[in-house]
């Protein structure tokens, strides 16, 4: 059996065994952290669907009304005007095929892509780069736009991109344990609808089987899913 740490396992002890609200879990999670660093307060639902399956795949963004404690470096690659755009959006880099061969060298400074659709042929070749990191620039999550402007100052404010891995579970970022506890339960509340409303045709069943709440460092708090699930139905 793994062993943990005298703060874990006290903070644990504090956890009740039955599922708790949004309400009383958030204030909870801000209660139990016990780490010298800003926690960031994270969510994870575990959902009734088949990710083998494409018609069952949930993916999805949402803008966090009070962001994530933090900006994150915006890579744009584009051409021409675009890029005078996305710089005075507040891009971090940008630039055009070069950026691709430095990337493909190695360089990864940068946690967000945002490209315009003529470059794809260029950023295609960063695939299996990008890939795995959840970087790669895609339409349906609003990174491969003519309209970078507006996806820099998006992921500035505090978009979220979330993906069902091939376990069925999709983890999120809902802030830093110092923010308000209304703050963060405005985000959770932003990044629970949006799931809801991801949910698959194809999904039979109960969708929100399980959700949990925690800190980088501590115990995880089920939530009561009853009311998630039935948002929907």
């Amino acid at each position: 059996m793994r062993r943990v740490g005298k703060k874990f396992a006290a903070a644990r002890e504090q956890v009740p065994d039955k599922p708790l609200t949004l309400e009383e879990a958030v204030p909870l999670v801000q209660k139990l952290k016990y780490a010298k660093f800003d926690e960031t307060v994270e969510i994870s639902f575990r959902l009734g669907v088949d990710p083998k399956h494409a018609d069952q795949m949930v993916r999805g963004t949402v803008v966090l009304p009070h962001g994530l404690g933090k900006t994150k470096k915006v890579l744009v690659i584009a051409g021409g005007d675009k890029q005078k755009e996305a710089l005075e959006a507040g891009a971090d880099t940008v630039g055009g095929e070069e950026l691709v061969e430095k990337i493909q060298g190695g360089w990864m400074d940068f946690e967000a892509v945002v490209a315009t659709p003529d470059m794809m042929r260029a950023v295609g070749k960063l695939g299996k780069v990008l890939g795995p990191r959840g970087l790669m620039p895609n339409p349906k999550t609003g990174t491969v736009t003519p309209d970078v402007a507006r996806a820099v100052r998006e992921i500035k404010a505090g978009k979220v991109e979330f993906r069902v891995d091939k376990t069925g579970i999709v983890h999120a970022p809902l802030g830093k344990v110092s923010f308000p506890a209304e703050s963060l339960l405005e985000n959770a509340r932003a990044l629970i609808e949006s799931i809801v409303r991801a949910k698959p045709a194809a999904a039979k069943g109960k969708y929100m089987k399980s959700v949990t709440i925690c800190s980088t460092m501590g115990p995880g708090i089920k939530l009561d899913t009853t009311s998630m699930d039935a948002a929907r139905r």
